[in-house]
């Protein structure tokens, strides 16, 4: 049986994720599928993914895994990444798309007009590089990652909750936004914990011991 099923609907290259888990997997079996049985039948799944959230919705119901997904996010741990944050929510600005509705809330962009910082120069859009992540509150996926500790991001829409107890982690960039979220067996990062050093492979290897 597949320990961990990293979900491949073709968007985005999966090689560095796969490469983050399997080195924290302990020698669990990982896939990289787009079989929507490996999905049923993994201990655990990642959904991770980039590009644009229309592209995205339409790839995954093309490949038949949508159902599969919906299932995962209800029944085993499910970290979602980046879009796969962004994919859990009801609708997204991005092409005026519904999401999988898992989780209430919208996806949108940041305001470029009002993208100033803290020393009054204009940030720029899309966001991209390390910054700073302020837990709000205590997570099993937080164990041993400072509170402010820096991930590394690349994108220009966020998730707008519209329960704030979803809320796991906040981020400024002109603005605070919702940079993590939790609720149950889910855990989503719109942070690359792959491309974070040693802080985001602490968070996989957190997520591969997680018991929910």
């Amino acid at each position: 049986m597949t320990k961990v099923a990293i979900i491949d609907y073709g968007m985005g290259n999966l090689r560095s994720v796969a490469k983050a888990v399997e080195h924290v997997a302990g020698g669990e079996s990982v896939a990289v599928t787009c079989d929507p049985d490996v999905v049923r039948r993994a201990d655990r799944v990642v959904f991770p993914g980039q590009g644009a959230m229309p592209d995205c919705m339409r790839e995954l119901e093309r490949r038949g895994l949508r159902a599969a997904v919906l299932e995962a996010a209800e029944t085993k741990p499910f970290l979602g990444i980046c879009i796969g944050q962004q994919m859990l929510f009801a609708h997204s600005e991005e092409g005026d798309v519904p999401g999988l509705g898992i989780l209430p809330g919208e996806v949108v962009r940041f305001d470029e007009a009002r993208m100033v910082g803290a020393d009054g120069v204009r940030l720029k859009v899309p966001h991209m590089g390390w910054n700073e992540v302020w837990q709000s509150a205590p997570h099993a996926l937080w164990e041993g990652i400072p509170d402010g500790e820096r991930f590394y991001f690349v994108h220009s829409y966020y998730v707008a909750p519209a329960d704030r107890a979803l809320v796991a982690a906040e981020t400024d960039y002109g603005l605070r936004f919702t940079s993590a979220v939790a609720r149950a067996n889910i855990f989503a990062v719109q942070f690359h914990p792959e491309k974070s050093a040693a802080s985001g492979l602490q968070l996989l290897s957190n997520f591969i011991r997680w018991a929910p």
